[in-house]
């Protein structure tokens, strides 16, 4: 019985599956394909493709995703070097994520200095997972950076063809990702507040990129051709389907979108309407067991979602905040022209900078200081005057 919480689960998953010393004989398509059908590529794990079934019964997401994301990085080592050695697999692995994140584990090589190989890898597959765990994968987006973790695996290939990660190669496909999303959510006809928001959480969910301002206009600035694998191709096209299924509609714009994609990454018009359906038909199966998918605009009930958490951490420590922001007098000057005009650029940035100063002095609120918490402090800025004491209205009113 495998436990991925527990230590020597890698072990346990090798010897489950008694991989034969043979080559091994795979194809890119058929190793993706295999991929996609067990959920991995959408942030959402099912099941696995192994030789031997594994009993997945009261697993949690999290320990469904660290297998997967096993087997997947397993399974293209066999693609790529046509061995099934799990014991030189797990040496390359291990490697490749000391290259990857080269002062991410610094601290588990002092806590573990003589942990076998497995283990090792254990605990940074643990890692990769456990990044997700922040104020906004609670509410929903964790399917979006674990639907990203499938850029391990194909960062993993590159590590395997060239001995080393090409320079900033993951950097590239996360900005390929999020500019491909962002311009296919721009081909909607009425394009919402909510689009925007979606395009926000990817942005709050990648790892080697920093996001300013879209500078692309159009596909063709993309430079696609850098990606020359069918794996890569098939996964841009892959997760940006999905990013447009958000609302439940497919728009004629947004289908052209998808064939234009298709097209620029050579991928045959065929392909590209199997990936729609495929898309469509996993969620449509899967709905009610994925948070994200389960109601007819996720995005929109994330935002509705996450506008309850923060009212409660509001009315939680509003006298807190109340005493903290009273003895900021810009700060309540920029509040209250907020609460009747846009504020230019430069008065937002002070304005967050100093809400942020804020929220590190009190302990509830430093969850607006993690990943993606940023992205609420929109809600945070909106609630405050309606939910802090009339007394402090009343000076917003005062301009």
């Amino acid at each position: 019985m495998i436990n991925p919480s527990i230590n020597g689960w890698i072990d346990k998953f090798f010897i489950k599956q008694d991989p034969l010393p043979l080559p091994v004989v795979v194809y890119p398509k058929e190793f993706y394909n295999s991929v996609r059908k067990t959920g991995f590529i959408y942030g959402h794990v099912v099941n696995f493709v192994t030789d031997k079934p594994i009993e997945t019964k009261g697993w949690t997401s999290e320990e469904l995703t660290k297998v997967a994301l096993l087997n997947s990085l397993y399974g293209v080592y066999g693609l790529i070097t046509h061995d099934s050695d799990p014991k030189i697999f797990i040496q390359k692995a291990i490697i490749f994520y000391n290259q990857m994140n080269p002062e991410g584990f610094n601290l588990l090589k002092k806590m573990l200095p003589s942990s076998m190989p497995s283990n090792e890898l254990e605990k940074m597959i643990s890692e990769r997972v456990r990044t997700n765990d922040n104020i906004i994968s609670k509410n929903f987006s964790h399917i979006l950076t674990n639907a990203l973790l499938f850029m391990d695996v194909l960062a993993f290939r590159q590590y395997l063809l060239h001995g080393e990660i090409p320079n900033n190669y993951l950097k590239k496909l996360e900005e390929t990702i999020v500019n491909l999303v962002t311009l296919a959510l721009n081909t909607k006809t009425n394009k919402s507040n909510y689009d925007d928001l979606l395009i926000k959480l990817f942005e709050s969910s990648v790892r080697f990129t920093k996001f300013n301002t879209l500078s692309i206009q159009d596909i063709q600035m993309l430079e696609l051709d850098y990606f020359s694998s069918p794996l890569e191709k098939n996964y841009l096209l892959d997760i940006t389907g999905m990013a447009l299924w958000s609302d439940a509609v497919l728009e004629e714009s947004e289908t052209r979108f998808m064939y234009n994609l298709a097209e620029q990454l050579q991928i045959d018009r065929e392909y590209a309407v199997e990936s729609i359906c495929a898309i469509d038909e996993f969620i449509m199966k899967y709905q009610k067991e994925i948070p994200y998918f389960r109601y007819s605009n996720p995005v929109k009930h994330f935002y509705d979602q996450a506008t309850q958490n923060v009212i409660v951490l509001i009315t939680r420590n509003k006298n807190r905040l109340l005493k903290e922001i009273s003895e900021s007098g810009e700060l309540m000057v920029l509040l209250a022209k907020s609460t009747h005009k846009d504020l230019d650029p430069k008065e937002k940035k002070k304005m967050k900078k100093q809400l942020l100063d804020i929220c590190k002095t009190i302990p509830s609120l430093t969850i607006f200081l993690l990943p993606g918490g940023s992205l609420l402090l929109p809600i945070l800025i909106k609630f405050i005057p309606k939910l802090l004491p009339s007394a402090f209205n009343e000076n917003l009113d005062i301009e």
